[in-house]
């Protein structure tokens, strides 16, 4: 399906499959070939019923898949929330979320989760926000390290209110954490994002790779199937193979028809395309499709 070069890989549940409910969709990848998948907040609320949080757990669980990685609560994504780590007046939904979030992961075994840092409020001072999601973050990187887990943030596109764009970006936020946190919280790599905000891709992982606690892809532009569009994905994921990156890479595409379909495809045209495998030297992406989450 992908290059065995490529190491370890996850499907998005959130993201993939979405031809079919939710608690259908780890079997489905099971069934398509992956052992591992992560998702998004699965449920509307940041604490769902127990019923709800069991019948994920327990489709998980069933499907004999791994969850390598969870987000925390996004607040209305659909509506163009992303997140509430920073957003004033949200602190105790984020408290009960996080609390659930780590418990979901002790019980299915997820080491990684992704708190998306959240807009701009209007009428809110942004300095403040951003010492709220210092505080928070913090919080979490301290619970999540009790639990022997990791805390991921990421740049993001397609969303003009969050502040978040490059990695320099998220990396002066997780600069703010507390020396004794350093080793809990790092940087997720969404390839897609940094490709379309205009990042010298090959030239940030060379210098952030020690930093990236989790990657995910899709190709440029359009967000679909690696090999769809013109991100040197491969050399990228090469890149970060040597420079000793061994987590999962994480599939999070729209897929341009059905997820079937697109996986097909990947087996047949061989998954990759656009620069040469290796070029290091015109990695800025200028495809700003302006696609989101």
């Amino acid at each position: 399906m992908l290059p065995v070069s490529w190491g370890p890989v996850d499907a998005n549940i959130s993201i993939l499959f979405t031809e079919l409910p939710m608690l259908e969709r780890p079997a489905a990848a099971r069934k398509a070939g992956f052992t591992a998948i992560e998702a998004w907040w699965p449920f509307v609320s940041a604490a769902p019923a127990d019923a709800e949080v069991d019948a994920f757990e327990r489709a998980v669980r069933d499907a004999g898949v791994e969850l390598v990685s969870l987000n925390g609560f996004g607040g209305d994504m659909a509506g163009g929330d992303r997140g509430i780590l920073s957003w004033p007046g949200r602190e105790p939904e984020f408290e009960d979320n996080l609390d659930l979030l780590l418990a979901i992961g002790v019980r299915l075994g997820c080491g990684r989760f992704n708190l998306l840092y959240g807009n701009r409020q209007d009428g809110a001072d942004p300095a403040a926000q951003d010492e709220l999601a210092i505080e928070q973050l913090s919080r979490g990187v301290t619970a999540a390290q009790r639990a022997g887990a990791v805390i991921v943030v990421e740049p993001l596109s397609g969303a003009a209110a969050y502040p978040l764009r490059t990695a320099d970006d998220v990396l002066g936020v997780l600069d703010q954490l507390p020396e004794s946190l350093s080793g809990g919280a790092a940087m997720l790599a969404d390839l897609y994002h940094l490709c379309v905000n205009g990042e010298d891709v090959p030239a940030v992982l060379d210098r952030t790779a020690s930093r990236i606690g989790h990657v995910q892809i899709a190709d440029v532009p359009g967000r679909h199937e690696p090999g769809t569009g013109t991100a040197d994905l491969d050399g990228w994921v090469r890149q970060l193979r040597d420079l000793g990156y061994n987590g999962s890479i994480g599939l999070e595409y729209a897929p341009l028809h059905s997820t079937t379909d697109g996986l097909a495809g990947l087996a047949k045209r061989g998954a990759v395309s656009g620069r040469p495998s290796g070029d290091r030297t015109s990695g800025v992406c200028r495809h700003n499709s302006g696609s989101d989450r």
